[in-house]
């Protein structure tokens, strides 16, 4: 294994810490959600909000973060500051240009969305946006000067202190209260569970800010136009394929209260589809962690040459352990996964292995679709993820009010594929690299094999059927060992 390999290889587990583990924490809050909050409608709603918050920040960013990784590693790059100041410079004036209209139209964007009777929520909503967009571009300069310890420590700092607050509103001041409500009256109300979802992420965005306060020095405060003027090309396509692409993952959440005459179906169907996807979230959070490190590591390895050939052994490894990941969830949700969720959400468990594979897919066309950012030829992402997003509305809108939330499963399912295979096709004849097919369709074939095994044998006891599905992934795992020589490259 390459020094460079091995250096991707850590930061992986590095960012892993800030987006596995970090996700994971915040993914233990759901058990306490869907058991404070009193119905699936109201964990609706809080799915509903961030689905609209991953839009949003997608929007308020326009792809600064790739763009910077991009021009500042740029082998003709001599002064990178200039380019941080202007992606950190642009985000900031759009960020807060979005938070001042965004509360002088409070009250007919709160009536729009359904929330007239808690326009707060809205209002706590546009905050939170515009402060971790700015703060995306300090972390994107983290994650390129190589510091993941440092970007892993604020995360990892900042999603403890959610669950804190989470956990004082929620579960604490519900006791002092019902033992010494005189002592909590003054700001608690016991009917505002979401609303203290949304307080809690507030008190933590702006923590984020003043943990990276280091970030916001040591450059000067202006926009070098010229510079700007070549990013911009560059980053607008990018805002395409990233608005495109957050779509394709959050329509679903935003448009569902939309499509259901009766407004508490939808809500319920939402609740349900939204915590059961949490538990999908493991693949996401996964990708989210070999984002992290793969971008910046693919562009400086293409600064210093036409290395091609990372980006396919990377490719290979990314499916390996994707696939893990989707058997182990798979083979442990009735018996392990379920007790996540409350009683009342077990019947959406079905939509996690259909998500996971979209998830899978997306995965795939992430890794397939360097081609265009190294080319500059970004515009073909944003063709790819409008594509992608027209099919994921369709389905949604024609099949959701007739299937429910499942459709939404499947729809990211068509989607990503899709977008993979119009990535694969293209980019072969533009920018060539020789993935290794076979053996990730080996490994593709492999999984469904051993899925298939472990899913529909007829075991009716639960420590057997565990004992079994445990066997099976160790059958998994002991093919990849071999056939990749892991042991082997791991000892030099």
């Amino acid at each position: 294994m390459s020094s460079g390999l091995r250096g991707l290889a850590k930061d992986t587990v590095v960012y892993g810490l800030s987006s596995i583990v970090g996700r994971f924490l915040n993914w233990l809050l759901v058990p306490m959600y869907v058991r404070v909050l009193a119905t699936p409608g109201e964990y609706g709603i809080v799915t509903n909000l961030y689905g609209w918050t991953a839009l949003l920040l997608a929007v308020l960013t326009f792809g600064m973060e790739t763009t910077y990784f991009r021009f500042s590693t740029r082998r003709d790059e001599q002064e990178p500051m200039r380019v941080y100041a202007n992606s950190l410079i642009s985000v900031t004036v759009l960020s807060s240009l979005f938070a001042l209209l965004g509360f002088l139209f409070l009250r007919p964007i709160s009536d729009f969305l359904g929330y007239a009777s808690h326009p707060e929520y809205v209002g706590m909503l546009i905050f939170i946006v515009a402060i971790d967009a700015i703060s995306s571009i300090p972390f994107a300069r983290l994650r390129c000067e190589e510091k993941a310890m440092k970007f892993a420590g604020i995360k990892l700092a900042n999603i403890g202190l959610n669950i804190m607050f989470n956990i004082f509103f929620l579960i604490v001041c519900p006791v002092i209260y019902r033992q010494a409500p005189q002592v909590i009256e003054w700001f608690y109300r016991p009917d505002y569970g979401v609303g203290y979802i949304l307080v809690s992420n507030v008190i933590t965005s702006i923590v984020n800010v003043l943990m990276l306060n280091k970030e916001f020095r040591g450059f000067s405060y202006r926009i070098d136009m010229p510079r700007m003027r070549r990013m911009l090309p560059y980053a607008i396509p990018i805002l395409g394929i990233s608005v495109a692409g957050i779509l394709n993952q959050s329509v679903d959440k935003i448009l569902f209260p939309f499509l259901f005459a009766d407004k508490g179906e939808a809500a319920e169907q939402l609740g349900i589809y939204g915590a059961c996807f949490k538990i999908a979230v493991v693949m996401v959070m996964f990708i989210q962690a070999y984002r992290y490190a793969i971008e910046p590591f693919i562009f400086k390895r293409n600064r210093e040459a036409d290395d091609r050939s990372s980006n396919a052994v990377t490719t290979l490894y990314f499916t390996i352990f994707s696939l893990l990941i989707y058997l182990g969830v798979s083979f442990y949700l009735d018996d392990v996964f379920k007790y996540l969720v409350a009683p009342a959400y077990y019947e959406g468990l079905k939509v996690v292995p259909i998500v996971m594979a979209g998830e899978f897919l997306f995965g795939l066309y992430f890794n397939l679709s360097f081609w265009f950012k190294l080319n500059d030829q970004t515009y073909w992402g944003t063709c790819f993820t409008v594509i992608g997003t027209i099919i994921t509305i369709a389905i949604i809108v024609f099949f959701v009010p007739i299937y429910g939330y499942i459709a939404c499963a499947w729809a990211t399912v068509a989607c990503n594929g899709v977008m993979l295979m119009l990535s694969y096709t293209i980019g072969r004849k533009r920018y060539p690299v020789a993935y290794p097919l076979r053996k990730m369709g080996g490994y593709i074939l492999l999984t469904v094999v051993i899925f298939s095994l472990g899913m529909f044998a007829p075991i009716d006891h639960a420590m057997w059927r565990v004992v079994w599905r445990t066997f099976l992934l160790c059958v998994y795992m002991g093919v990849v060992v071999k056939t990749e020589g892991l042991l082997r490259l791991l000892k030099r």
